[in-house]
């Protein structure tokens, strides 16, 4: 994708990695020793080697049109290397963060296994993945790839343990339905909190079960989207060398008491709180949702999981950021797989997640479909020709207005994305405590939940130095 969006993080991928041009780098000390498995690393699979690989995250039965999707593109992969067979693992969602880890350290993830960003680190220190790069050294749609999102998956030298599927930056999602409804030009989105507040007001008075704004405080949803709103104040999670807690501080006090004050004076949040991801997604598809932080790939899931209607959503920037979280997901591959497996993991995803105009980018397919094309979803290229091609055929097969989005790409160009702290996952687990407080305790005290949270991180990080 080549928006100008994209321009801006690719320049700050450029600066991050010092000048790392394809961002799949080997680390020097280890060449000598990895020299002979690099170079049969390198070698393709030989098509008389019979391979068959367990894939996590296929969608489940009840998203039936997105399962034919899946199994269609497994058979078309099949016919391609008709010596690998692909033995498909559904759940949903494809991550349940309180027996995520305890899997992982049982051995009993697939092969090929999804993963947040927000985990890899862990994962890779822990030696839980296999190291894929010199598996990918020849692959031009991995070079493609922003090295941004590739730098999320490797270690400190460079290695590489996964290839990325989604990535994004952070906005605020609104349905401009209600927003039409509540006297508000949908046109024109909120540019600052004090809009977002009084919007939202605006919104829940529809009444009919409306929330005006809504906010996550579960399964490690609260902390990520405490997180993200923290960023935009200009504010950090953990200090720079990643130490110590960063967050007792008077931006994250304005995050906190800005959502006291919408849920407690302005009552525009719905009594009903302890959401978690799929209960927001839920109220958006069924048309109860104002406005949400989210990246735009929320108006998508909003329509092919939960019933909502794509022309009737927005996104903008967010409001006042001065940075914005960077995220997203992707697969790695268990460490306990061999080479011909790994061979055929990097081919399938290279195929599926990285190939403009098939699998996930299969723009074509998704019109057909009635599904939303057009949205600004997956900021995953860089200034390349898979960059280009994606964008070109989102427009050419868009089916949502592009005026619904625009406030988006260009509000967004500009704001810095900024990484999600580390160990993130158990960190933000541990913020959710926060967010939840605020929103179902009228007397919280905000400097108290602070200082007892900054407490738990900062014994977190001391523990996993």
């Amino acid at each position: 994708m080549r928006s100008r969006q994209a321009a801006a993080l690719l320049t700050v991928a450029a600066l991050a990695l010092s000048g790392s041009a394809c961002g799949v780098k080997s680390s020097k000390k280890d060449e000598p020793a990895a020299t002979g498995a690099a170079a049969e690393a390198a070698k393709p699979l030989d098509p008389n080697t019979k391979v068959t690989i367990s894939v996590g995250c296929q969608p489940p039965k009840t998203a039936k049109e997105f399962r034919a999707d899946w199994d269609a593109d497994v058979l078309a992969f099949q016919a391609k290397y008709p010596n690998i067979t692909i033995d498909s693992k559904d759940a949903f969602p494809c991550i349940v963060p309180e027996t995520f880890q305890a899997k992982l350290a049982g051995g009993q993830m697939e092969d090929v296994y999804y993963v947040y960003y927000t985990d890899a680190q862990s994962i890779i220190k822990n030696k839980q993945a296999a190291d894929i790069t010199d598996y990918v050294a020849g692959v031009q749609n991995v070079k493609d790839v922003n090295p941004l999102f590739l730098q999320t998956l490797q270690d400190e030298g460079g290695r590489l343990y996964g290839l990325p599927r989604k990535a994004y930056t952070m906005g605020l999602v609104y349905n401009r339905k209600l927003f039409s409804q509540a006297g508000l030009n949908p046109d024109t989105p909120p540019t600052t909190w004090a809009e977002v507040r009084e919007a939202a007001k605006k919104i829940a008075a529809l009444g009919d079960g409306v929330v005006g704004y809504g906010e996550y405080s579960a399964a490690n949803t609260g902390g990520w989207h405490f997180t993200s709103l923290l960023y935009g104040q200009g504010g950090s999670v953990v200090s720079e060398d990643g130490k110590t807690a960063a967050f007792n501080t008077p931006e994250a006090r304005n995050v906190l008491q800005l959502l006291k004050d919408m849920r407690w004076t302005d009552n525009s949040m719905g009594t009903k709180q302890g959401h978690r991801w799929e209960d927001l997604m839920r109220l958006l598809g069924s048309g109860k949702l104002g406005m949400m932080v989210g990246a735009p790939d929320v108006v998508t899931e909003a329509f092919n999981n939960f019933g909502a209607k794509s022309d009737e959503l927005g996104t903008t920037s967010l409001p006042e950021a001065k940075s914005s979280l960077l995220g997203g997901d992707g697969y790695m591959i268990n460490p306990k797989a061999t080479p011909d497996q790994i061979k055929a993991a990097v081919l399938w995803l290279s195929f599926h997640e990285l190939t403009v105009g098939e699998g996930q980018f299969n723009h074509a397919r998704n019109k057909a479909s009635n599904r939303p094309v057009g949205i600004p979803e997956n900021i995953l290229w860089g200034d390349n020709e898979s960059g280009k091609k994606e964008k070109e055929l989102r427009q050419q097969y868009s089916t949502v207005p592009p005026g619904n989005f625009a406030a988006y790409e260009t509000g967004s160009a500009v704001i810095p994305p900024k990484t999600e702290p580390p160990n993130a996952q158990a960190v933000y687990a541990i913020l959710d405590s926060v967010m939840s407080a605020v929103l179902t305790r009228k007397d919280a005290n905000i400097d108290e939940l602070l200082t007892e949270a900054e407490k738990k991180v900062n014994a977190l990080l001391a523990r996993t130095k």
